[in-house]
């Protein structure tokens, strides 16, 4: 084990470095025909046509592991499947952040469940805001390096591209705050979003550096958010610990299956061709909005959604609901009161995005 592996598991809490976990039914490597085990059920339910839901699922299904590992672009055993990324959050900082100790960095506004998590578990919450260059609202990743060192970060959550504000962080900046933080931090790059970012992933840089770690999702570009599929891509060291503190039986097989199913060459190829439309309406929603009195700023992204200031935010999300549009309304997020974010939608329905707003500046 190399010396950075060592000191990556050495971020782990000393509690739980040696820790067994739960070892459940379906956890056990024995075969046979009868499985009387996991006090199951011996019938299947009236509901349940095949049986397939009878059994307790595989704790970590290797047929889904299989499907994500060439399309992450790593290996099996360096992946963790749960229940979205929000369960991967949650657990790294359980299993890492010692509680009223160990701090849990985050660059606002970004996604909330860093916080909620880091509450949670009595983290101590360090907050680095995104600043407004002129170019957009970015991380400001020399402020990250120094909180994170002068607070006692534990976790370093970088959200790229970043949820609400789209922008996103370049893989030689990302490696630079892995290198400052080594043997102090894990660095965990969200890439909820990255596939509409058109660049490399950070699992790119996993190799040479061991305090890396990337959260993926088919929730957003592979259409799956009720399937709830996440994975945490890291060291496989970190992942069979990780793996110990998890909850057994995250995966319901239900959704292991559609997701092996989405993951084949003909769904993903659509899926392909359906990110290149979003990137394509992207722009175009991005110059229509533009366009539009009463529009202060349309941020440039690399996500699926477009931040945008309003003269009266207010006013704005109430034509859009008027004309059956839901938008996310971002006034509550730190340097955010007069915005709302905009999924990219379907190209009709980002025009009926652009007839609400136009109507709305037309009937004043």
């Amino acid at each position: 084990m190399s010396a950075d592996i060592d000191g990556v598991l050495a971020l782990v809490r000393p509690d739980l470095q040696a820790f067994a976990g739960y070892s459940s039914a379906r956890s056990s490597a024995v075969q046979g025909e009868v499985w009387l085990n996991a006090n199951e059920s011996a019938w299947a339910n009236p509901a349940d046509a095949t049986g397939g839901s009878r059994r307790y699922p595989e704790p970590q299904p290797a047929a889904l592991r299989d499907a994500l590992a060439p399309l992450y672009g790593v290996q099996p055993q360096q992946l963790l499947v749960g229940r979205g990324s929000d369960e991967a959050i949650d657990l790294l900082v359980r299993a890492l952040c010692v509680p009223g100790r160990d701090g849990v960095l985050v660059t606002p506004p970004v996604f909330g469940m860093y916080a909620v998590c880091a509450r949670l578990q009595g983290a101590p919450l360090i907050e680095v805001p995104l600043i407004d260059d002129g170019e957009g609202l970015r991380a400001d990743l020399d402020a990250v390096i120094a909180a994170a060192k002068g607070q006692g970060a534990k976790l370093v959550f970088l959200c790229a591209p970043s949820n609400p504000a789209g922008s996103d962080i370049p893989l030689p900046e990302i490696e630079r705050v892995a290198l400052a933080l080594r043997g102090q931090a894990l660095v965990v790059v969200d890439e909820a979003y990255v596939e509409y970012a058109q660049r490399a992933s950070a699992t790119t840089l996993l190799a040479a550096h061991a305090n890396l770690a990337v959260l993926r999702t088919l929730s957003k570009a592979h259409a799956l958010a009720a399937a709830r599929i996440g994975t945490l891509i890291a060291a496989p060291e970190l992942i069979a610990v990780l793996r110990r503190c998890q909850a057994p039986y995250p995966v319901p097989t239900p959704c292991a299956e559609l997701a092996v199913q989405a993951l084949q060459p003909a769904a993903l190829a659509r899926t392909a061709e359906r990110v290149a439309t979003v990137i394509t309406e992207r722009e175009r929603l991005h110059h229509g909005l533009q366009g539009l009195p009463g529009i202060g700023r349309v941020y440039a992204s690399a996500g699926n959604y477009l931040l945008v200031r309003f003269a009266d935010a207010q006013a704005a999300f109430d034509a859009l609901l008027a004309a059956g549009v839901v938008v996310r309304d971002q006034r509550a997020a730190p340097q955010l009161g007069d915005a709302l974010r905009i999924s990219i939608g379907s190209p009709e329905e980002n025009d009926r995005v652009l007839a609400a707003l136009s109507a709305r500046r037309a009937a004043a």
